[in-house]
């Protein structure tokens, strides 16, 4: 879709756009039931950014924009808000108040205010369509490769580290750690790879938990952990991206902290041959 947006915008030599919003719509109406954010915001704009997109209009989604009629929509932020003179939408988009725009309205709407509608065609690996609910039920069975697939690149989640309690330290395995404000999509024990934002293009060996840290002071909220193999800098409130290569394992709670220490040495060994055979091939 960003590359058929691009194309067509450097065609007509003007700027290549994408609306997006901010909550997304479930969030807004049922924050307990919205589905697994795959992306932060902060990464969704430098992917598009590195797609070639030149502006991202973010709109907030509130009781306002819930509540404006369909034809409001593309009158007010499609046509007037946007300016557009192209619209790139999948055919299942839905809009306006109650979800009553479909896109049958939309392609009898957008002409009447000089908008050129094009519906984007479903895209399938294999028998497999490409959407966002194939791509977190792969994260979820814990299938990276499956995951990639879809995405056309690895999973991956990123923030500002954060001060924790020192507990990774204490055992030997010092962690970045990074407060996850919205349910992520994976949880467990991973080989990743971590590039600093200040170390651009230099991705490092590592392994993450994500998840609420049962055994020793549970986390309320998800937490995504990484403790990267050999490095010794300080990391605090330095923006930490994380790729996800493969699990291990899923979360558990153990008896002790001498038992907690050992299943990590175990994973973080378990990392190591993973990088060392990647290297040797």
């Amino acid at each position: 879709m960003l590359e058929r947006t691009v194309a067509r915008a450097r065609a007509q030599g003007t700027d290549a756009g994408v609306l997006t919003f901010e909550p997304h719509p479930r969030e807004f109406f049922a924050p307990a039931m919205a589905p697994a954010r795959l992306t932060r915001l902060r990464d969704k704009l430098e992917l598009m950014a590195a797609a070639g997109i030149d502006r991202v209009h973010v709109a907030r989604f509130d009781a306002r924009l819930a509540s404006l009629p369909a034809e409001r929509f593309v009158e007010d932020v499609v046509a007037r808000g946007l300016g557009a003179d192209w619209l790139l939408v999948g055919r299942d988009f839905r809009f306006g108040a109650r979800r009553l725009g479909d896109f049958e309205l939309l392609a009898r709407l957008a002409p009447r205010h000089g908008v050129e509608l094009e519906a984007m065609p479903d895209v399938c690996l294999g028998d497999e369509r490409v959407s966002s609910s194939a791509v977190r039920s792969a994260l979820a069975a814990g299938d990276l490769e499956r995951a990639q697939r879809l995405l056309g690149r690895p999973f991956s989640m990123s923030g500002r580290v954060a001060h924790g309690e020192k507990l990774g330290r204490e055992m030997g395995f010092p962690t970045a750690n990074i407060l996850l404000r919205r349910r992520p999509p994976v949880a467990g024990i991973f080989v990743v790879q971590g590039m600093v934002e200040e170390d651009e293009g230099r991705w490092l060996p590592a392994v993450a938990s994500v998840g609420r840290r049962p055994t020793v002071n549970p986390s309320a909220a998800p937490l995504l952990e990484v403790h990267l193999l050999d490095f010794a800098g300080d990391l605090y409130r330095r923006h930490l991206q994380v790729r996800f290569l493969r699990k291990l394992r899923d979360e558990q709670k153990y008896d002790d902290v001498p038992q907690l220490r050992a299943a990590i040495a175990q994973d973080v060994e378990r990392a190591r041959k993973h990088f060392a055979m990647k290297t040797d091939a």
